[in-house]
């Protein structure tokens, strides 16, 4: 049978419908490609492919999705930041790296608030906690507190996989292990693709990752939903407790919610970006387009303008910043 990708992939194209936004071809009308930094097979891969295949009929021409993964995200928004400042170029680029990775480096090729030109929001949502199963019922990990007694038990040996450092999934289990006294082990991958099939081998234990390339497997039973890391339960996992539900372990005050925003470089003119966004916005407001990233604990939300999106990321960065100190990652 076809798994939930395959299933998201092949429907997106039964659901484009003509949503053409009036205005000039952007660059000239030809293919534009939309950057999805992380390899393919994981969360931002999936969204990225859904999007795409709808940004072109807003905008009545071809947009080509290029993985451009490493780094956490900033290989790809590397190459976003140095790409022609006309349009032809976008980017889903997360919150970590428009907040938290000047943070996180001693030093950039590019600072991804000067060269990056904000466009949209297109969604957010917490990051899931799973365990192998297998080793899940070796280990007696029946629920998140009985892993962290485990973890305070056996330091360094629960290995949690990421889709790399300074990544949402990253600073989750360093904010965890601050709070709790658990000492998980980090393993940084490329992307969540990778980290996931290593997951569901037993070579790894636990991921935190966005919600989306976990719930097949989540539902296949070969992976178990421990926890959310935002503070209140999510209504499509409604048994899976929150942060809230967890402050006897310390963690009643965490909140973490990733989110993804397209991006163009920055110099590109205000009507092509003016243009895009309302493609965006055109594609978000379909409801063929919400309830298929819905169910996989992504929630569309898309920014009112251009200039609200820069104002949301400069707000969000001391926060996001305060993690990257509380996980004591420096990248060259």
């Amino acid at each position: 049978m076809p798994g939930r990708r395959d299933f998201l992939l092949a429907g997106a194209a039964s659901l484009i419908v003509p949503l053409r936004v009036s205005a000039q071809p952007i660059a000239g009308g030809r293919a534009l490609r939309l950057i999805v930094p992380f390899p393919p097979g994981g969360a931002v891969d999936i969204l990225g492919r859904l999007l795409a295949e709808r940004l072109g009929p807003a905008l009545g021409q071809t947009v080509i999705v290029e993985n451009r993964g490493g780094a956490g995200g900033n290989i790809g928004a590397d190459a976003l930041a140095k790409a022609a400042p006309d349009g032809s170029s976008i980017g889903l680029i997360s919150a970590t790296t428009l907040c938290a990775a000047t943070a996180l480096y001693r030093s950039m090729a590019y600072d991804p608030q000067r060269d990056l030109a904000p466009v949209s929001m297109i969604t957010t949502g917490a990051v899931l906690c799973v365990v192998n199963a297998e080793t899940a019922a070796k280990r007696g990990w029946s629920d998140f507190a009985s892993l962290i007694a485990w973890a305070r038990a056996h330091p360094e040996e629960v290995r949690m996989g990421s889709s790399g450092t300074g990544t949402t999934s990253h600073l989750t289990i360093a904010a965890v292990n601050q709070a709790t006294g658990a000492r998980i082990t980090h393993v940084p991958y490329r992307g969540g693709g990778p980290a996931i099939n290593d997951l569901l081998a037993g070579t790894i234990d636990m991921m935190f990752d966005v919600m989306p390339a976990l719930m097949p497997h989540v539902e296949s039973g070969k992976v178990r939903p421990l926890a959310v890391s935002s503070a209140r339960r999510l209504a499509v996992l409604p048994e899976v407790p929150g942060m809230a539900d967890l402050a006897p372990l310390g963690l009643g005050d965490l909140d973490i919610q990733s989110w993804n925003a397209v991006m163009t470089t920055t110099g590109t003119p205000a009507p092509v970006i003016a243009r895009l966004a309302e493609a965006v916005r055109a594609v978000a407001a379909e409801p063929a387009f919400v309830e298929r990233l819905r169910p996989l604990g992504y929630q569309v939300i898309t920014s009112e303008t251009p200039a609200a999106l820069t104002a949301r990321i400069q707000a969000e960065t001391p926060r996001w910043q305060r993690l990257v100190e509380i996980s004591g990652a420096r990248l060259d």
